[in-house]
């Protein structure tokens, strides 16, 4: 079901220079149904393109002192986000809760009529073992509360980087490097478990014009929303 107009579509995206975030503006930037986009984030992204902005913010606790930049949105793609490992639990909360929920807070009130997209991953559980998930899924409940038009929790697998995206964390970029010739085979074989940044970010932009029939999006349902 349609949630809202597709064309002219404006939207705000968070993690831009990340590789998701990265993925997920090359689709914007070429999908005809979008307008513009207001990139949100520490530093900039060095891509020049008619439809961008890009707005440096350094304090994503407090949104206050750019809330009038951030009002007239019709999507949030919400690509923010740090790896567990090695980091303190109150520091991985404070960033993965704490950082999303303040952008979350002040764009509900500013935009209700916005369907805000969240990336989290897969194993999101709130029972889990690991803090990671435990706090993912948090978050992924605090936003599924706010008075949005709607909302969805986008479950990545393994990501696939395409178009020369590129993961901004070291370790990262050399798994890619030494498993990267396989990870397309893989998604053939295992579309429950691999997308690529391709995928996710059509996908994104499905929900935000066509919504989709669950708020809870793993792999799999990505993968279909835009074609394996």
């Amino acid at each position: 079901m349609r949630i809202g107009s597709n064309e002219d579509m404006k939207v705000i995206l968070f993690g831009a220079t990340g590789m998701v975030g990265q993925g997920v503006l090359r689709e914007c930037l070429i999908d005809r149904d979008v307008e513009s986009v207001l990139s949100i984030g520490r530093s900039a992204t060095g891509q020049q393109h008619p439809k961008l902005r890009e707005l440096e913010h350094k304090n994503f606790l407090d949104f206050s002192t750019i809330e009038k930049e951030l009002s007239g949105f019709d999507a949030c793609f919400f690509c923010l986000g740090v790896s567990s490992a090695g980091m303190p639990k109150e520091d991985y909360r404070r960033i993965t809760y704490g950082f999303t929920m303040a952008a979350a807070q002040t764009l509900a009130r500013l935009n209700p009529g916005m369907t805000f997209v969240y990336v989290t991953g897969q194993g999101t559980n709130s029972k889990s073992a690991f803090n990671w998930a435990r706090v993912k899924a948090e978050t992924e409940n605090a936003l599924l509360a706010l008075p949005f038009r709607a909302a969805y929790m986008f479950r990545p697998g393994a990501i696939v980087p395409l178009h020369g995206v590129q993961s901004k964390t070291k370790l990262y970029r050399l798994i890619y490097a030494v498993m990267g010739p396989a990870l397309p085979i893989l998604k053939a074989w295992m579309p429950n478990f691999v997308t690529s940044t391709e995928q996710l970010g059509r996908a994104m932009l499905q929900v935000a014009k066509e919504g989709a029939s669950t708020p809870i999006l793993e792999n799999a349902h990505i993968n279909k929303l835009w074609g394996s």
